[in-house]
């Protein structure tokens, strides 16, 4: 008898400990808002660089299929809901900044998330509040009532805390402190799904176009990355997590200075990807579209929408 028992005590033994040491998979994804793929390449990020290398980079491109019905313009607002939808305007309908009356009945990664594991922790850390209120529809019954876990954001409302200017550096303040409160919490709290929002390189596109302020907001953002980055490496190290961190960008910027995007010109539409994945499909080398980003981060959440959702999306994973 006492053989038995112990037989069988190994073999659960032996069933459950896989399941209970199975690293727990995790994600961020970060937009640097209106960087194009030019900027990103000729500039020094060491960041970027050293998560692609462990991973992989590519070109992407935003602004949907040209002169077809899924052709979205390279405004941040569409690109934002692009990419967290998986869909293209003709579907979410938001066509610039404003968000009039977006299409929820296409779910955002959040609600599909939260609708397949509720306990699954969420996080959004952005310069930008209507990614919250507007895009994701955070609490409207359309929108399915989503409930983001963590939300640090608003502080463009601020004017106290980051008194406004007209240089623009009180939204460099505000990325800084986003980026900042981003990697502690990540690092103490391990939230299952995070975005990360910064604003101030497209500040500085539109301000003074291509040149030195532009570049060198692309530099400081890569240093913000990089406090995110050093978290993530935190929770790898300490909890055997299995990260995913995506960073790409909304669109690129006009071809004639740098100062303006929304049209369908090369420039504006040809975007990047940086992952530390290294299990990727040949599809990701192969300028991808924006709308791939949504369900690779669901493949390697693990995660699965709705049957009648995933057939709706214009995208799909570029994950092995």
């Amino acid at each position: 008898m006492e053989i038995t028992k112990t037989i069988c005590i190994a073999i659960l033994t032996w069933i459950i400990l896989p399941i209970g040491i199975a690293a727990q998979q995790k994600a961020v994804f970060i937009l640097l808002d209106g960087v194009p793929a030019d900027v990103i390449e000729n500039v020094n990020t060491p960041v970027l660089d050293e998560i692609a290398k462990e991973g992989g980079y590519s070109h992407s491109y935003q602004g949907g299929e040209r002169n077809q019905p899924s052709e979205t313009p390279t405004i941040s607002a569409p690109g934002y809901m692009n990419l967290i939808t998986g869909t293209w305007g003709y579907k979410h309908n938001v066509w610039d900044n404003n968000v009039e009356a977006p299409n929820y009945n296409y779910w955002n990664i959040f609600r599909i998330v939260e609708n397949a594991n509720p306990d699954l922790k969420t996080a959004i850390f952005s310069t930008w509040e209507d990614n919250r209120t507007k895009l994701i529809g955070e609490g409207l019954p359309q929108a399915g009532k989503v409930k983001i876990d963590y939300a640090f954001d608003g502080f463009e409302h601020d004017s106290v805390k980051f008194p406004h200017n007209q240089s623009r550096q009180f939204i460099f303040q505000i990325d800084e402190y986003v980026s900042t409160e981003a990697a502690n919490f990540i690092k103490e709290q391990g939230p299952d799904l995070t975005w990360v929002y910064l604003e101030f390189t497209d500040d500085m596109g539109h301000m003074c176009g291509d040149g030195p302020q532009f570049y060198q907001a692309v530099g400081k953002a890569d240093n913000q990355v990089g406090r995110i980055w050093l978290a993530l490496k935190h929770r790898i190290a300490q909890y055997d997590e299995d990260w995913m961190i995506l960073i790409t960008t909304d669109h690129g910027r006009s071809p004639e200075d740098g100062k303006g995007h929304g049209g369908q010109s090369n420039r504006e539409r040809t975007t990047w990807i940086v992952t530390n994945k290294s299990n990727l499909l040949p599809s990701f080398y192969q300028n991808p579209p924006v709308v791939d980003v949504m369900p690779s981060i669901l493949d390697h959440l693990g995660v699965k929408a709705p049957v009648e959702i995933e057939e709706q999306f214009d995208g799909e994973s570029f994950l092995e």
